[in-house]
């Protein structure tokens, strides 16, 4: 019997491998040799205990690339192909799923989140969940999901070619949502308290407009950037819940404001200052298949360079160690990766 190597998070803090059987595969289901890990907020916060929705212990990882080894449809994957996964587990028949809206299924099961993710040797997953995507590297493909998020965020806000975008959170999800918001047209407003992310932005990401938090006057320098009239789409992917409620100020009248960030706590804002606007808040969760498939074809035709974003890669075998140097803001941590 084949054994497996995997990286529990057991709790708060506390990273540990373990050996394992490997059990027998499931019906439906692919065996997947994983060979790149992203680290993304999710598993951060999971490790810091500051996840939403969340049990310990847990196997994290879900951006992850990997190689069929042994396939429930070899009509469609065969052993050695390379893959990503969407790790978004839908249960089909509710009524969000019965309406294409399998992101925010009612009984949504995350990899790496509700159940054990890829942080592992091997990994079984139902084959509907895979996708093939050529000519991308393990590397690229391990990218995709976390870019889908953002690409998705954008797809919520119906961004339309000339608006002004603000992005608030330079961390890989914000990033990705310029990208997606600047591919879709948009002039893009990144928003942060963190020197080295903004400058990030301006030199690899090619955004044009940056505003320190911490240094800078938000509102005036919106309003200098938008020529007075201020956003019409805002987005959070801070999870903060004092950047989100903050953030209902920098909204035009008739704005957007999206929610990819996630936090714990309430939503408080002025519904007269709200009401006036007639304003729109909506929530962003996870991707559906049209944005990886979105994602994928950025990435093939070059509109995006995925490899801005590593900044940091580690053996599986010496990831265990790595989370609290991964959390350490010194670190300039931009995106993570676990390679096997």
């Amino acid at each position: 019997m084949r054994t497996n190597n995997i990286l529990i998070c057991n709790k708060p803090g506390e990273m540990a491998y373990t050996m394992e059987t490997l059990a027998e595969l499931k019906d439906d289901h692919t065996l997947l040799s994983i060979k790149r890990i992203g680290i993304c907020g999710t598993d951060l916060h999971a490790y810091g205990g500051t996840q939403p929705y969340f049990n310990y212990p847990r196997v994290l990882g879900h951006e992850l690339a990997a190689e069929v080894l042994l396939s429930s449809d070899p009509d469609k994957f065969n052993p050695g192909d390379r893959v990503t996964i969407m790790p978004y587990v839908n249960c089909g028949h509710c009524l969000a799923c019965r309406c294409g809206k399998t992101n925010c299924c009612a009984e949504m099961q995350v990899i790496g989140v509700h159940r054990d993710g890829g942080m592992a040797q091997y990994l079984q997953v139902p084959t509907r969940l895979l996708i093939k995507a050529d000519g991308l590297s393990l590397d690229e493909l391990a990218l995709v999901e976390p870019l889908a998020i953002g690409a998705h965020g954008i797809r919520r806000a119906g961004v339309s070619s000339g608006e002004f975008v603000l992005v608030i959170g330079a961390g890989p999800i914000g990033l990705g949502t310029m990208e997606f918001a600047g591919i879709a047209g948009a002039k893009v407003i990144a928003l942060d308290i963190n020197a080295s992310r903004l400058e990030f932005c301006r030199e690899k990401l090619s955004v044009a407009h940056t505003i320190h938090a911490l240094q800078e006057n938000v509102t005036e320098r919106l309003l200098e950037i938008t020529e007075g009239n201020m956003p019409t789409v805002v987005i959070d992917a801070t999870g903060s819940q004092k950047a989100i409620n903050g953030a209902f100020a920098y909204m035009a009248h008739g704005a957007r404001f999206v929610l990819i960030g996630l936090q714990k706590g309430d939503i408080s804002f002025s519904h007269p200052e709200f009401h006036k606007r007639e304003a729109t808040l909506m929530s962003s969760r996870n991707a559906t298949t049209e944005d990886f498939d979105h994602v994928i074809r950025a990435m093939q035709n070059k509109w995006i360079d995925p490899s801005n974003y590593i900044s940091h890669t580690v053996p599986f075998d010496q990831a265990a160690d790595q989370f609290d140097l991964w959390l350490d803001p010194e670190q300039k941590v931009i995106k993570a990766m676990i390679t096997l």
